[in-house]
């Protein structure tokens, strides 16, 4: 007798191993990790905002196959031995299935190994770095094309559309900055160009005016950016009090309305390549209106770009988990991922493919320029 408990134990341990943790009869459990005390704060608010909006509303509709879907958000601070533990909780604490939406390279890059030891998905990080795809891992998945990718089109279209001659960059000495430059430099190989000028500055920095005056004196006729939002501001309002009318482009980095809320009229004219729509109140969509308008019923303030990326991560984990089915495992999951294609949203996304050698959804962006202090899209996504 003794023996056959102990078979039928061993068999339930297996099975309980398959299926992976985080999935009961009533719920799912999803982890998060954000920055709620450290240098970008204000956009893991907003995300966070985002996620949990989704999450009431799939709750409020009875789940997911029946089961209620309980997201769990720790605060690394954007500081990777925080993340490590932030992790270390989420995974042997909380329990859960998947982790999902974490903001940031640094942070996100150290919990995935003890995730994948776990045999937990690393899922849809907001970062734009190549790591959160490559090398292919079963238990990876991104969404967020690549700065690379991003300007190696941009600037190929910005040339063949406008007619430039002197491109330049301006970019921040570290790993980011070096992607958007090596963008640059590819999209401009393609139509047989070169960077004019190339000029960096050290992270934290606040005075932009020699490196402006050197890209002014090598007669840059398009300057890219590789900066984020302080940086964008600063350069920018430069060079317009020199009286440097040269255009300026940046990537998703840069795609935020506070440039133009902080920066004010001198913002005008900024080219930026973006993956999703800024949902402003007056949006043209009336979907996007009265989501913006439950959005800000509830949290007080007007959506941003990134309250709509947590909630499209969000949504994208639910549409595969329903489609997964009532029998949830991490198995079922990612062999659904792996087939899984999803048009594009309301708030203009691109549509999303995967498969078990593409775990990208999209490399592709658009260009969107700042109007009468407004974000306005200028193309479609940008194609070979």
């Amino acid at each position: 007798m003794k023996r056959i408990i102990g078979i039928t134990a061993a068999l339930f341990a297996g099975v309980a191993f398959a299926q992976g943790q985080g999935v009961s009869k009533n719920e799912i459990v999803i982890g998060s990790m954000q920055d709620l005390s450290g240098p970008i704060v204000a956009f893991s608010k907003q995300l966070k905002y985002g996620m949990e909006m989704r999450v009431a509303e799939i709750n409020a509709q009875g789940g997911i196959h029946g089961r209620k879907l309980k997201l769990v958000i720790e605060d690394h601070g954007y500081d990777p031995k925080k993340a490590v533990l932030a992790t270390q909780k989420l995974v042997q604490k909380d329990k859960i299935f998947a982790m999902v939406g974490t903001i940031g390279t640094p942070t996100a890059l150290p919990s995935m190994p003890i995730l994948f030891e776990k045999n937990i998905p690393h899922l849809f990080p907001l970062t734009a770095a190549r790591e959160m795809y490559e090398p292919l891992h079963r238990l990876k998945y991104s969404i967020a094309a690549t700065y690379y990718d991003q300007m190696r089109a941009g600037v190929k279209y910005m040339v063949k559309s406008k007619g430039y001659k002197k491109v330049c960059t301006l970019y921040q000495d570290d790993d980011f900055g070096l992607e958007v430059m090596r963008g640059a430099e590819a999209g401009l190989k393609e139509v047989g160009m070169a960077l004019a000028e190339k000029t960096t500055y050290k992270r934290g920095a606040t005075d932009f005016s020699s490196q402006v005056a050197r890209m002014k004196d090598a007669g840059c006729d398009l300057v890219v950016l590789g900066t984020i939002i302080r940086e964008t501001i600063g350069t920018i309002a430069t060079a317009r009090k020199l009286g440097w009318g040269v255009e300026f482009m940046g990537t998703s980095a840069s795609y935020t309305d506070l440039i133009h809320k902080l920066g004010g009229p001198a913002m005008n004219g900024f080219y930026s390549t973006n993956t999703v729509n800024n949902p402003y109140m007056d949006d043209a969509s009336r979907n996007v209106r009265e989501w913006a308008n439950r959005y800000k019923e509830t949290y007080k303030e007007d959506p941003a770009v990134f309250s709509v990326y947590g909630y499209q991560v969000i949504d994208l984990f639910i549409q595969v988990a329903d489609k997964a089915g009532p029998k949830l495992t991490t198995d079922s999951f990612i062999n659904t991922l792996q087939n899984f294609s999803s048009p594009r949203d309301m708030f203009g996304s691109d549509a999303m493919t995967f498969t078990a050698t593409k775990h990208l959804g999209s490399n592709r962006a658009r260009l969107s320029q700042i109007i009468n202090g407004k974000w306005t899209p200028i193309t479609d996504y940008i194609t070979e």
